[in-house]
């Protein structure tokens, strides 16, 4: 009997593999006849797993999608990674599925032998989340699997969107991809009646059901839809921006700057412009700071002023010379050789 559970179990996690398995070749792994594996694909069956057979000289058998959810096999790895996934949902921004996460992840971690266990605890007891600026917006699971469909199904989406400043509209579009950046999704969608891509804040979105007529797809902006909400959407939220000549050549710059936080666009090939922005002028500042190139700047006056300010106390902190004194000669101490 055990050894009957535990071929079973091997020929379940053979089956979990998206492929198909010819009966011969079942045989040979598991070492055992023809006949066998057709009666432990009947158990299978009568356990609840939907193993699909095929006639022919590519048939085989399979697992495919039942009407019920069967138990899983999983290894070590994969086991470790949806506990550690499970976890981070529940921690996500995913209204209304922190409580499902958790449960899910009550009963796994249930059955986790204790050697995985030991190295799911681990991860999570030394693994630091970098807290979110602010609070972070929850989206509706069901909104995210309407959009996700009319993405699926090129349907026109008629929706209420409200702006970051309140400011209500009414939008149709031709939605493309959902793009997730951190606890945030995004919708990237081409506006019809601005002629233009666009990026929508799924949070804001409010779908006028029913949906549209189909469309054609178009290629993706930029050719990475990623790329693209990173760039749109710090663009946005930046309060100070600063389009900056950097003297170096493009490709070393561009190497150096993450497309969340900047665009850089080619002069020649010594220099280069820098489009960027932060929150801060502070921030600002030490983002150019650790380009490790020099600069010049235009603007904005709040960012002249800070780098002025900082470039005096540097000068004050720097020594002037191999004797110490300072940038300035205050506070050197030394006695006045005039004197």
């Amino acid at each position: 009997m055990l050894e009957t559970s535990a071929r079973l179990l091997r020929l379940l996690s053979l089956l979990q593999t998206p492929r198909e398995w010819p009966g011969p070749e079942l045989a040979e792994r598991l070492g055992v006849s023809g006949r066998t594996v057709r009666n432990d694909v009947d158990r299978l069956r009568e356990l609840g797993y939907p193993v699909v057979a095929t006639r022919g000289a590519t048939g085989g058998y399979r697992l495919s999608a039942g009407t019920a959810m069967p138990p899983l096999l999983l290894d070590d790895d994969e086991a470790v990674a949806v506990t550690i996934g499970l976890r981070t949902v529940a921690q996500g921004a995913i209204a209304g599925m922190e409580e499902t996460s958790l449960q899910a992840l009550a009963k796994l971690q249930q059955v986790l032998p204790s050697r995985l266990r030991r190295r799911v605890q681990t991860l999570l007891a030394y693994t630091v989340p970098v807290p979110a600026d602010g609070p972070q917006p929850a989206v509706d699971p069901q909104l995210l699997s309407t959009l996700a469909a009319v993405c699926r199904d090129h349907e026109r989406l008629r929706f209420n969107y409200r702006s970051h400043d309140g400011t209500a509209t009414r939008r149709t579009a031709e939605p493309h991809r959902l793009v997730n950046w951190g606890r945030r999704w995004y919708l990237v969608a081409w506006d019809t009646d601005r002629d233009d891509w666009r990026t929508f804040r799924v949070d804001r979105v409010e779908p006028r059901l029913p949906t549209g007529p189909r469309f054609a797809p178009r290629e993706p902006p930029e050719g990475d839809v990623a790329a693209y909400v990173a760039r749109n959407a710090s663009a946005a939220a930046w309060r100070y921006r600063a389009r900056v000549t950097v003297h170096a050549p493009a490709e070393v710059v561009a190497e150096l700057v993450n497309p969340a936080v900047g665009v850089v666009e080619p002069v020649d090939g010594t220099s280069c412009i820098l489009d960027t922005g932060a929150d801060s002028v502070e921030a600002l500042g030490v983002h150019l700071g650790l380009l490790g190139h020099d600069f010049d700047v235009s603007g904005p006056p709040e960012l002249l002023a800070h780098l002025a300010e900082l470039a005096r106390r540097y000068a004050r902190s720097t020594p002037s010379g191999p004797d110490g004194a300072s940038g300035d000669g205050a506070g050197s101490g030394s006695p006045d050789p005039s004197g």
